[in-house]
């Protein structure tokens, strides 16, 4: 009876296909990793009502870095390798590269200053024949808000000043209502004599204190 020859592969045949799978596998390349996220960020100039700028600053983190921008235009961002660097920018560079974002942001504000007769809440003449060019500006905004903060010098008692500022800031309420502008969208408040644009000693007069601020959003 003849029988079917038998094939025997050697072990140590068996042990180089089982090295050669693993070595094919070590090569095998590694799934890609995903890039790190580009990070970019500007400080922008600010200013408060007046119009005086603002010191401001923000911190900047990516991965184990971090930066602080203190500086108007500062500009953090990271390069292809996901590194965090600090540089200074110009306000052409950044219109340059961010137009589409700036153009999304709300207009700042307008502040229109009006001075005010000793111990009244009677607008001077000159700031008087301000008031159409205000309304004007005003409707033009999208918003179109108006906050009216009045103001004294140090003439009075506090808490006289207190009433007599608000009574100010109210009076323009009232006049740019009477020329038709949207009460629902005015508000008045008094700061008295704690808020001087000229700082002096009690009981002096200061025209350039007594005012309003007429803050246009």
């Amino acid at each position: 009876m003849s029988r079917h020859p038998r094939i025997r592969c050697p072990l140590s045949a068996l042990a180089a296909l089982a090295v050669a799978s693993l070595m094919l596998a070590g090569c095998a390349a590694p799934p890609p990793q995903p890039a790190p996220p580009k990070v970019s960020v500007v400080l922008l100039p600010q200013r408060d009502a007046a119009g005086v700028p603002l010191k401001t600053a923000v911190s900047v983190t990516a991965g184990a870095q971090a930066l602080l921008l203190d500086q108007p235009f500062a500009l953090a961002e990271t390069d292809h390798k996901g590194q965090l660097a600090q540089r200074m920018a110009t306000a052409d560079e950044i219109q340059a590269r961010y137009a589409d974002v700036l153009k999304m942001q709300p207009p700042s504000q307008e502040v229109v200053v009006l001075t005010f007769l000793p111990g009244k809440s009677q607008l001077t003449p000159e700031s008087a024949q301000q008031l159409p060019e205000l309304i004007q500006r005003a409707k033009a905004r999208a918003g179109g808000e108006i906050l009216v903060v009045g103001h004294t010098d140090r003439v009075g008692s506090r808490d006289a000043n207190d009433k007599l500022s608000l009574q100010r800031a109210e009076a323009i309420v009232n006049l740019l209502k009477a020329q038709g502008f949207p009460e629902d969208l005015m508000n008045a408040i008094g700061r008295g004599e704690r808020e001087p644009v000229v700082p002096t000693e009690d009981e002096v007069a200061e025209p350039r204190n007594r005012r309003a601020e007429i803050i246009i959003r």
